[in-house]
């Protein structure tokens, strides 16, 4: 399985993915579920997948190829961010009837995205593009969007992001709800990729990659299991535990 978060606030956005990709018990491998596109100046672009691994690999090198080939549209065409959701759509749709035509057993070949980014003159935006090629953008209320496994590390950011959240409070979080997501679910699991992207820097930013070993990583587990325990010491006891 997967679980990939995407992040909007004021400063900027973070993305957050896992490695892991699971075809059973057996077929455990670490392929990365994070794509960034940049051309510094001008638009940054990153993607993160989730689903078929056949079908994200392919849609990556369709998209670059579109690149290098001077196809219309591309990410070097889109004019906004909008352009860029239903460009991946199209290819999303694309490549998986390709891959159903060949199949002679009952695969699955679906796969959904997040496209974040900004382009030049314009706000950053994240978006989530489904199977079917449609899509959902990010609300002001709720600044973040999830795929993969998502039910695990949603009530840390329903509680905490807002879009006036500073980045790398925000970027701590979204490890925070990674961890809690790798601890509950198995087939959820490092190496973890972060992406922290700062608003109209149009450069990749800083892009960090956890391994299950990294000191960092480790110490941010620690404190935070820690700070769950004095938060549930503090917690209003009952009547009686004060007899």
């Amino acid at each position: 399985m997967t679980y990939c978060l995407a992040i909007h606030v004021n400063d900027g956005l973070v993305l957050c993915s896992d490695s892991r990709t699971n075809a059973g018990t057996d077929n455990v491998s670490v392929y990365s579920k994070m794509f960034p596109f940049v051309w510094p100046g001008v638009r940054f672009f990153t993607l993160l997948s989730a689903g078929n691994l056949a079908t994200t690999q392919a849609v990556v090198k369709k998209i670059n190829s579109d690149i290098a080939a001077g196809m219309v549209p591309n990410l070097t065409t889109v004019t906004t961010m909008q352009e860029a959701a239903d460009y991946l759509g199209i290819v999303s749709t694309q490549v998986q009837k390709l891959h159903a035509s060949r199949d002679t057993a009952t695969t699955n070949f679906e796969a959904t995205f997040i496209l974040a980014g900004q382009i030049i003159g314009q706000a950053p935006e994240i978006f989530m593009i489904y199977p079917q090629g449609n899509y959902i953008h990010e609300s002001a209320e709720h600044p973040f969007l999830q795929i993969g496994e998502i039910k695990y590390g949603k009530p840390i950011l329903d509680r905490v992001i807002k879009r006036d959240v500073a980045l790398e409070p925000a970027a701590r979080c979204a490890l925070v709800s990674m961890n809690s997501t790798i601890r509950s679910n198995l087939t959820v699991g490092p190496p973890v990729e972060l992406m922290i992207y700062r608003r109209d820097s149009f450069e990749e930013g800083k892009h960090l990659y956890f391994r299950e070993d990294d000191p960092f990583a480790r110490e941010l587990s620690e404190k935070w299991s820690e700070g769950l325990f004095q938060a549930l010491d503090k917690l209003p006891h009952f009547d009686w535990e004060y007899q």
